[in-house]
């Protein structure tokens, strides 16, 4: 098959689904891409912007608000072992490379930019890099493998996550249709890491605080999102993120309570408590083909 046919059949997959009844995650064909940091900023007092730009982003596949890259770090010694383009997949050296997980923030082809939000802990490796990130540098991005493509029919709903699925959540309120409803939880320390969220306007946004609590260590996202009631007879879609514990609850309420399909919801823990570099803890079913 040349690369055409192949380009052609994901995003004929994409159409599909996002035109159909439930969710389904489509792979992308997979890149390497040498970017360089265009500059950062902070995005309230938790999160870190990295924007990366120059002729390796042209391009790049955005077709989902859960769909992550991974970046590419040095070894120890300094050296950079980087994938190989295989076919439409990569390649990976072994023993494999440090990588690190992100949201796809925002991809934007005509100013050929493309954002990571971070989310700031003390001595993640993601973290350190973000901070010392200056204009210019070369970063290696890898992916994505793709995305979670959710129709645009169901009558509404339910996002929820902490601070490192704020990015996803902030794209997810974004691309839903203006028509959309539904609720949409965060979990934050405080009010200093609240964000400015662009929202449709039947979607109930609320920012839950954690207080003195650690990260990971309280169950008010759990009590937020058990607490809604969905009307009799409506579809919902639930997507939910976050710490793998605070998750797992949830898991069965969906599974129990609301008795929903596999293609009606998607719970991903991106990380778990006592895990020191927590960036890496992605469970995501399709992130295996990176």
């Amino acid at each position: 098959m040349t690369r055409i046919d192949q380009r052609g059949r994901h995003l004929e997959r994409i159409a599909e689904v996002r035109a159909g009844t439930r969710a389904e995650k489509v792979p992308y064909p997979i890149r390497i891409r040498r970017t360089e940091i265009l500059r950062t900023r902070m995005v309230g007092a938790g999160l870190l912007r990295v924007t990366l730009g120059g002729p390796g982003v042209a391009g790049f596949e955005a077709h989902s608000p859960d769909e992550h890259v991974k970046l590419i770090f040095p070894d120890g010694d300094g050296t950079l072992r980087l994938p190989e383009p295989n076919g439409s997949m990569l390649r990976w050296p072994r023993p494999s490379p440090t990588t690190r997980e992100y949201t796809v923030r925002r991809y934007d082809p005509a100013a050929g930019e493309l954002d990571i939000d971070v989310a700031l802990h003390p001595g993640g490796l993601g973290s350190n890099w973000a901070r010392a990130a200056r204009p210019g540098e070369a970063v290696h991005v890898a992916g994505p493998p793709g995305g979670l493509i959710v129709p645009h029919s169901y009558d509404r709903y339910l996002l929820a996550g902490d601070i490192t699925a704020l990015p996803a959540i902030a794209r997810w309120l974004e691309e839903l249709p203006p028509t959309a409803a539904g609720w949409a939880f965060v979990e934050v320390a405080d009010a200093t890491e609240e964000i400015e969220l662009s929202a449709p306007e039947d979607v109930e946004v609320r920012w839950l605080h954690r207080g003195e609590a650690p990260p990971g260590g309280s169950d008010l996202l759990e009590r937020a999102v058990r607490a809604v009631t969905v009307p009799e007879g409506e579809r919902v879609y639930v997507w939910l993120a976050g710490e793998a514990g605070v998750l797992k609850p949830l898991r069965r309420w969906i599974r129990d309570e609301l008795r929903l399909g596999k293609g009606d919801h998607d719970v991903t823990g991106y990380w778990k408590r006592g895990v020191a570099d927590f960036d890496d803890e992605h469970e995501h079913e399709h992130s295996h083909g990176h």
